[in-house]
């Protein structure tokens, strides 16, 4: 079975910058998309973004795109987000997930536990 566990969360105030990690713990990585999706009180689940197997295909929603990269290291079967120019509104619950698609849907067949990721203003 496929775990994945997040790493990284914290509290950063508006304009700094956060990295994610996720690592995957199953060598059935293989050929498996990695996303991240996040949940905050009161607001849709919203999914981030999305990494292919090889790296060459990455996706991204609107709200982070230009500020949020994501990368993936799959000697050491890591999935990064790095965040930078963090805005309130990106205060919330960050879950690592697989796989995902080009269309960041929600429906995942694995996920992490989270990481609260707080931004102050």
């Amino acid at each position: 079975q496929v775990q994945l566990v997040e790493s990284g969360g914290g509290l950063v105030q508006a304009g700094g910058s956060l990295r994610l990690s996720c690592v995957v713990s199953e060598s059935t990585l293989d050929n498996l998309a990695v996303g991240w999706f996040r949940s905050a009180p009161g607001k849709e689940r919203e999914g981030v973004s999305c990494i292919s197997y090889s790296s060459f295909h990455k996706y991204y929603a609107d709200s982070v795109r230009s500020r949020f990269t994501i990368s993936r290291d799959n000697a050491k079967n890591t999935v990064y987000l790095q965040m930078t120019d963090l805005k309130p509104e990106d205060t919330a619950v960050y879950y690592c997930a697989a796989p995902c698609d080009s269309y960041l849907n929600l429906n995942y067949d694995y996920r992490g536990q989270g990481t609260q990721v707080t931004v102050s203003s």
